[in-house]
């Protein structure tokens, strides 16, 4: 049987997850979070997207893309086949890093764009691992609420949604406060 095709045009934007085979760790230390944005910066090289929003977790990754010429496919095998080596290679492991094809979901509205981004920011707070999203140190929150510059991420888009980066925090942390931020399971199941 073969595989659906994922729907694609120019500037598409898609929340995209990955998750380490067996939901085993992707990142043990500083070094492999590094390697992963390095990578992820060497693949914007062959097929530039925008990245919006990012969470490196412990065991899976969130990234939310806006795409310009190129199918979101050539920069995630890219990124997973090189993080894989790096990883095999480090580690003296054989086999599979990333559990199966990576996830998309397609984000047609600004509704939706935006829970995108807010479910990104409080996945670290969502899995205990920090009390604030901005204390969790591989996520883009930083870059949104204190404009603290991150070479990986542009915020202008999602902020421009908003009067001041403050407005943003406030939509993240209400959100917190009610548990408004866990999205449809739908998101992070694959297409295809």
């Amino acid at each position: 049987m073969s595989r659906r095709l994922r729907v694609w045009y120019p500037g598409a934007m898609y929340h995209i997850t990955s998750r380490g085979n067996r939901r085993t760790a992707l990142f043990y230390d500083e070094a492999d979070y590094l390697e992963y944005l390095k990578i992820l910066e060497e693949s914007r090289e062959y097929y530039p997207f925008y990245l919006h929003s990012y969470c490196l977790m412990t065991n899976h990754i969130h990234l939310q893309v806006e795409t310009i010429d190129y199918h979101p496919q050539y920069m995630m095998k890219m990124i997973n086949s090189r993080y894989a080596i790096y990883y095999n290679k480090r580690y003296e492991l054989e086999g599979h890093v990333f559990q199966g094809r990576y996830g998309s979901a397609l984000i047609e509205n600004i509704k939706y764009e935006l829970k995108v981004s807010q479910y990104i920011h409080l996945n670290p707070v969502e899995a205990k691992m920090v009390t604030f999203p901005e204390a969790y140190q591989w996520s883009s929150f930083a870059a949104y609420i204190l404009q603290k510059k991150d070479p990986h991420v542009t915020t202008d888009r999602i902020l421009g949604y908003f009067a001041e980066p403050a407005q943003y925090k406030k939509f993240v942390e209400e959100s917190q406060e009610y548990g408004e931020a866990k999205l449809h399971s739908k998101l992070i199941t694959k297409e295809g």
